[in-house]
């Protein structure tokens, strides 16, 4: 998998921590809380999802697609959240 401080590196080297998520309201109830901490949505296709280089600690995030297992891209949190908010 190619790190985006690290350069390419085998993947064994490297621990997901689950898709990317929308960030909750201030307002919202318990339940939706509980939802977003243990539900996926598990679709089929490119998923945004967090990955851990476990060396050096640094977390990014890489495109995977659910059907192949492919590693699509990774990239920085930096340039992921310009890209959700049309800063690149």
């Amino acid at each position: 998998m190619n790190c985006p401080l690290n350069g390419p590196r085998n993947i064994t080297e490297f621990i997901c921590a689950g898709e990317v998520k929308e960030p909750l309201p201030a307002n919202a109830t318990s339940q939706e809380h509980a939802r977003s901490i243990y539900l996926e949505k598990n679709r089929a296709g490119v998923v945004s999802e967090w990955w851990m280089h476990v060396p050096s600690a640094y977390w990014f995030i890489a495109q995977r697609d659910t059907r192949t297992d492919e590693i699509v891209r990774t990239l920085s949190y930096d340039a992921f959240a310009a890209e959700q908010t049309g800063h690149t």
